[in-house]
């Protein structure tokens, strides 16, 4: 099967982007505040994870061999990034009083 040129460069753009990304989250990862560190972490493990589907993306659209396992891995990452945020967010909604 033939892929086409623009899908690499497609995925490639997409891994830039991902690495782009991290910048603001390792800088926020040296913050004082513990609460903007602990943010930052699940960040830093979604965008690690999506880096991982974009690579496992890539390396199989330009490899011959089949590299879906790094792309699975980075979602089971994903996901429990997402899922972390959830609990965090259901958290801090009880809290909160209502008026």
């Amino acid at each position: 099967m033939d892929i086409p040129d623009w899908l690499v460069w497609l995925a490639l753009a997409l891994v830039v982007l991902q690495t782009l990304g991290l910048v603001p989250v390792i800088r926020r990862l040296r913050g004082p505040d513990s609460t903007v560190r602990s943010t930052a972490r699940l960040d830093l493990l979604d965008t690690v994870g999506s880096l991982l589907v974009f690579g496992g993306l890539l390396l199989s659209l330009v490899l011959a061999e089949s590299w879906i396992w790094v792309g699975l891995t980075g979602f089971a990452l994903v996901s429990a990034a997402y899922a972390a945020k959830g609990v965090r967010l259901l958290r801090v909604r009880r809290r909160r009083p209502t008026a």
